[in-house]
């Protein structure tokens, strides 16, 4: 049965590719740049890769301001680089203030886009590297993270208000670890996953 699941699903895609090849519009007549600003949402889902019975960590939703940059590299496939940058508060569930922390998490992606007319659905997949600035230590005297590289899963969709402009719906999955040293004391190091689902809507340009 799951072979000819995805026997049938890859035949779906050869004949959605083949039909979308029989377009009237050129190979080479499509925009190779495309700009998006979004408002996007930051939402981590930490918890303690190592075991520590009883400590749940708690990273806020943030909300931000997120540009990226798109490069065709044909019709359908395409290099994206995501740039954005968060605070998020930290704290131990009913335990400790860990203060908080901002991201800076540069993603780059490989995607592939689906023509339907006016509406343009894509899939991606890519790395991404983390780092983390502005430490507030809260209730600690000190605390720092790792800088870490990440993988990142992507699915989205763009509609076309014109041939320049269109508005733009964006989420990713970043699978992100990080080590915690809290206090400067490498004997209390503990490594936690964030794993931030990004949810993103806004509008975009092609050049």
């Amino acid at each position: 049965m799951k072979k000819l699941i995805f026997s049938t699903v890859l035949a779906s895609l050869f004949i959605f590719n083949a039909q979308a090849q029989e377009e009237d519009i050129p190979d080479d007549d499509y925009s190779k740049w495309q700009l998006r600003i979004r408002a996007i949402a930051v939402s981590p889902a930490p918890y303690f890769y190592d075991a520590i019975s009883g400590f749940k960590p708690d990273i806020s939703t943030a909300f931000a301001p997120e540009v990226d940059i798109t490069y065709f590299l044909s019709k359908n496939i395409a290099l994206e680089l995501m740039l954005t940058t968060s605070n998020h508060d930290v704290e131990i569930k009913d335990e400790a203030n860990l203060g908080s922390v901002s991201l800076l998490p540069p993603t780059l992606s490989l995607q592939y886009h689906f023509d339907l007319d006016d509406f343009k659905p894509y899939i991606g997949a890519g790395l991404n590297y983390t780092i983390f600035y502005g430490e507030d230590a809260g209730d600690l005297d000190a605390i720092s993270y790792k800088n870490e590289i990440g993988y990142a899963l992507q699915a989205g969709i763009d509609y076309n208000l014109n041939d320049k402009w269109f508005i733009n719906l964006d989420l990713k999955k970043i699978f992100l670890k990080t080590e915690v040293t809290p206090n400067n004391d490498n004997a209390s190091k503990v490594e936690a996953n964030l794993d931030p689902l990004i949810m993103g809507f806004g509008v975009g340009m092609k050049f």
